[in-house]
């Protein structure tokens, strides 16, 4: 029983060490011009994404050049908008090139940039998009929207994903309620699809429910202080993630994204050996308060690559950071059950608490030499 749970565990942090980078999306802009019915796109799509599913790397030498992406340039157009359909007033619209692809860097990599034109009829009386690429191959992938209406100053963000592919794009600003209960389900979807941020918390989880005496892990005593310990560490975080994730989406602080997803890889090093000596036994939560620090400049950024609409800044803010907070307090309350009652068996003290976090800590390593030395398999 004890190896296959071991089994698992080692399946699921391999796993998670796919996920060194963020998960796959692709960001659209969609723009339509007052008095027309033109609507102008530029769709940024990750070179990664494209190579998997067109092969793009001709010569197969794991090295994308700009000679084997500008070849394909008519395929990935052709691929893109067989994937994204638009709709108005029942109407399908019919697709246009704009000027020649281009490259652009993201945080994650290299993206190909197609400039579009959807000609649509009927605008007037609604659009639709039903987007779809790589669902067939990537069920998490999600496409990121800002959509422009005609005559507005202002932006939609909306997220297409497999559960929500066919979405209306409004002619009218959304109303709060809308933009609120979208960015709450953001930030949910966000800390669960974020290995890094789960492997930090878990790794100040593990020992809640121990105690640390004579240099050796002990079951801890009571449900009541495995529960204090978990608020501390849980508030701190918390807290502590919340104040940078505010003023980095407020544009008052700003950090460079390497740096941010380095420490954030370190931070999880830290938390992870942390177990196995006991060095910060009592004060894991000043251990959360600093690297959730760090932590919030990483929510922002995935933030930023979503939208805030400016004329309700504020709310989007605040509806990611409480998707966050549930998102991470479904996690607190799976796990805390299960490790307490499992407090008293060597499996969880040394198969979960001691190998578990080994495995953590060899993970953030490799994403900490992937991330502070750009690793990514090739130039692109």
């Amino acid at each position: 029983m004890m190896r296959r749970c071991l089994l698992l565990v080692v399946a699921l942090m391999l796993h998670a060490a796919a996920w060194a980078h963020k998960p796959s999306d692709s960001y659209l802009t969609l723009r339509g011009a007052a008095g027309a019915e033109d609507i102008s796109v530029r769709w940024d799509i990750a070179l990664r994404d494209l190579d998997y599913v067109l092969e793009l790397d001709r010569d197969g030498n794991g090295a994308l050049t700009w000679g084997e992406v500008r070849q394909r340039a008519d395929d990935i157009t052709r691929y893109a908008t067989t994937h994204l359909e638009l709709a108005a007033g029942g109407k399908t619209c019919n697709w246009a090139s704009g000027t020649p692809m281009m490259l652009d860097k993201h945080s994650d990599g290299t993206y190909a940039v197609l400039a579009l034109t959807a000609k649509c009829e009927g605008l007037a009386q609604g659009l639709k998009a039903k987007y779809s690429l790589l669902f067939d191959v990537d069920p998490s992938h999600r496409g990121l929207v800002q959509w422009a209406a005609p005559g507005s100053t202002t932006s939609q963000a909306l997220v297409f994903g497999t559960e929500s592919a066919e979405q209306s794009l409004a002619l009218q600003p959304q109303g709060a309620w809308q933009t609120l209960r979208q960015y709450v389900t953001e930030g949910i979807w966000h800390i669960w699809i974020g290995f890094d941020h789960i492997l930090f918390l878990v790794s100040l989880l593990l020992p809640a429910v121990l105690v640390r005496r004579a240099q050796m892990w002990e079951p801890g005593p009571s449900l009541r202080g495995a529960l204090v310990e978990v608020l501390k560490v849980v508030t701190a975080f918390t807290l502590a993630h919340s104040i940078t994730l505010s003023l980095a989406a407020l544009g008052v602080v700003s950090l460079p994204s390497r740096i941010v997803e380095s420490i954030i890889a370190f931070s999880v090093i830290v938390a992870a050996l942390n177990n196995l000596r006991g060095t910060i036994e009592r004060r894991r939560w000043v251990m959360a308060f600093v690297f959730g620090l760090i932590h919030g400049f990483g929510f922002a950024s995935v933030l930023a690559d979503l939208g805030l609409p400016q004329d309700a800044l504020v709310l989007a803010l605040v509806g990611f950071n409480v998707g966050v907070e549930l998102g991470q307090m479904a996690i607190v309350v799976a796990f805390v059950p299960i490790a307490f009652a499992l407090r008293r068996t060597a499996f969880y003290r040394r198969g979960v608490l001691v190998a578990g976090s080994i495995l953590i800590a060899l993970i953030a390593t490799w994403w900490f030499i992937q991330r502070a030395f750009d690793i990514q398999g090739g130039p692109f």
